[in-house]
């Protein structure tokens, strides 16, 4: 079975709803306008007792009309749209007067009927509200006198205002989900654009955006929502292609150097000394080859931020000394003088492993530039909020357009002036994407030619 459209789900819940709204109010109409007519028809059967009851007296268990002739030419002669009529019998039942009106009919006593209360009846083929009324002479009743009116004019318009709501009812609603079908279509424009938008957008074309409506309703939001994804997911595909377009670069520099440097050994026998020196070369090239791979994989494995963290109680202390260690053959090379200068012992939840790693990356960069014979000082200091931890060095700095920039991957600032200084550019990049992860707040200052202070704070 074929599902209707978004549209005609919106007109069809919504015309199911008025149905039963329009239903209740059509119920209520017709018991309204029921019940007025037995009102009135209540109303002037009572009147006609009151008045009946007037004109007659009870002499010697009979009931006699005070002025019969002139009573029979009233009723005679009058001439009603919904006469009343009136009957009088006695005790039995046994008619013993009755209006013109009736001309050969009269009305049917019902003895099992309540006494003054009205009810629904038949004269003959005729529908009729009648009312039995007992007459006494003392407490001994007497006889009846009974009064009723026709309801064949009532019936006619309760019938007629039945018939018309009958017809109404299916082509009010008719009515209604054309038009709540035109206004739901007009409502939910918005949703086609964002289907068409779709249906255009590649990962060759990331530029469309859906239109956004002039009201600032759920579609609205909608529609935002969306085209806000819709940007992140183009910046994230840029990244991703600059990224691509950069490592590949990287590969291939040391690369094709190594392969140069093979070629040209080969090219005609050489000394040894010669044959060590260019092996020497290309094992260099293969060791940062390897680095930049290592940082590479280390960028994929938390690019989407899943990796499972380890949360530990760890001694900062502790991670700046094993660092220290670890990195002494590259800090003795230069001389570098490694200053601490921590009061006492601190403790952080964090992950060892990527807190490492965050530390390396800085004590190497400062070591790399730091010319030699310089100091390199690590502090730590306490606050309500936070540990803040710093290392700073003398080196080159960075120079202050460049602090933008650090971060992106495969960046060096001033390169091109330092060839000596050797690195991928994905250091710092590294260090941003593990202090997000780890919540740690990250903050350089540096300045061109005075060293650069690296910040890193601890949230308690």
């Amino acid at each position: 079975m074929q599902q209707l459209s978004f549209k005609n789900r919106i007109a069809s819940n919504y015309i199911i709803t008025t149905a039963l709204l329009i239903f209740v109010v059509f119920f209520a109409i017709y018991s309204i306008v029921k019940f007025s007519i037995y009102i009135r028809v209540n109303t002037e059967i009572k009147t006609e007792v009151a008045k009946h009851l007037k004109e007659i007296e009870v002499i010697e268990n009979c009931v006699l009309l005070i002025e019969e002739e002139e009573w029979k030419s009233s009723q005679f002669n009058k001439v009603e749209v919904s006469p009343a009529f009136i009957q009088f019998v006695d005790e039995l039942g046994s008619m013993v007067e009755k209006s013109p009106n009736l001309k050969q009919k009269k009305l049917t006593f019902k003895p099992d009927a309540p006494v003054n209360e009205l009810f629904d009846t038949k004269l003959e083929n005729i529908s009729v509200r009648q009312i039995q009324v007992p007459l006494y002479q003392g407490t001994k009743i007497i006889g009846y006198l009974i009064v009723a009116m026709s309801l064949e004019d009532s019936v006619m318009v309760l019938n007629n205002l039945f018939t018309i709501m009958l017809i109404a009812y299916p082509l009010i609603l008719l009515v209604l989900f054309l038009i709540a079908r035109f206004i739901a279509g007009k409502s939910i424009k918005p949703i086609s654009a964002i289907i068409e938008t779709s249906n255009i957008i590649t990962k060759d074309n990331l530029k469309s955006r859906i239109p956004l409506p002039q009201n600032k309703d759920e579609l609205y939001l909608l529609s935002q929502t969306i085209n806000n994804l819709l940007d992140r997911v183009e910046s994230a595909i840029e990244r991703e292609k600059q990224f691509s377009s950069d490592a590949s670069h990287e590969l291939r520099t040391p690369l094709a150097v190594i392969k140069g440097t093979l070629e040209v050994l080969i090219r005609k026998p050489r000394n040894p000394e010669e044959y060590k020196e260019k092996i020497e070369f290309c094992v260099n090239e293969v060791n940062r080859l390897n680095h930049l791979v290592d940082e590479l994989l280390l960028l994929a494995r938390f690019e989407n931020q899943k990796q499972s963290l380890k949360i530990e109680k760890v001694s900062l202390n502790t991670v700046f000394f094993d660092v220290i260690s670890r990195n002494a053959t590259l800090i003795s090379e230069k001389k570098i003088k490694c200053v601490s200068n921590f009061e006492q012992e601190y403790y952080v939840n964090t992950d060892a492993y990527l807190l490492g790693i965050i530390v390396n990356n800085i004590l190497t960069n400062a070591v790399k530039y730091s010319n030699k014979g310089e100091t390199i000082t690590f502090d730590i200091i306490e606050n309500d909020q936070q540990l803040i931890c710093s290392v700073s060095d003398k080196g080159i700095g960075i120079a202050a357009e460049d602090l933008q920039k650090i971060f992106d991957q495969f960046y060096r600032s001033k390169s091109n002036e330092h060839p000596e200084i050797k690195g991928t550019g994905l250091g710092l990049s590294i260090v941003k994407r593990l202090c997000t992860l780890l919540q740690i707040d990250l903050q350089i200052e540096s300045k061109e030619g005075s060293g650069t202070k690296v910040i890193l704070g601890f949230r308690k």
